[in-house]
């Protein structure tokens, strides 16, 4: 089902060339929450609506030194 999209939504999307659904992700992992939403000249909270609303889980992982993590896309 997709998810309606507000203006501020569309305007990151057209600024990046990218839908929100992979820009996020894709930010949050390499940089995290507050300089993405820094980045993309937004407050945390709209931040994290977006999120919610797009259905993208934020999990934070404890790895002890030599342990991995796998993340694996489920088409």
């Amino acid at each position: 089902m997709a998810t309606r999209k507000t203006k501020l939504m569309q305007r990151v999307e057209a600024e990046h060339q990218r839908p929100l659904e992979r820009l996020l992700p894709e930010m949050v992992n390499e940089i995290g929450l507050s300089a993405t939403a820094e980045k993309l000249k937004v407050s945390k909270a709209t931040l994290g609506y977006w999120l919610l609303k797009l259905g993208i889980n934020v999990r934070r992982v404890a790895l002890a030194p030599g342990e991995t993590l796998e993340v694996k896309r489920v088409s």
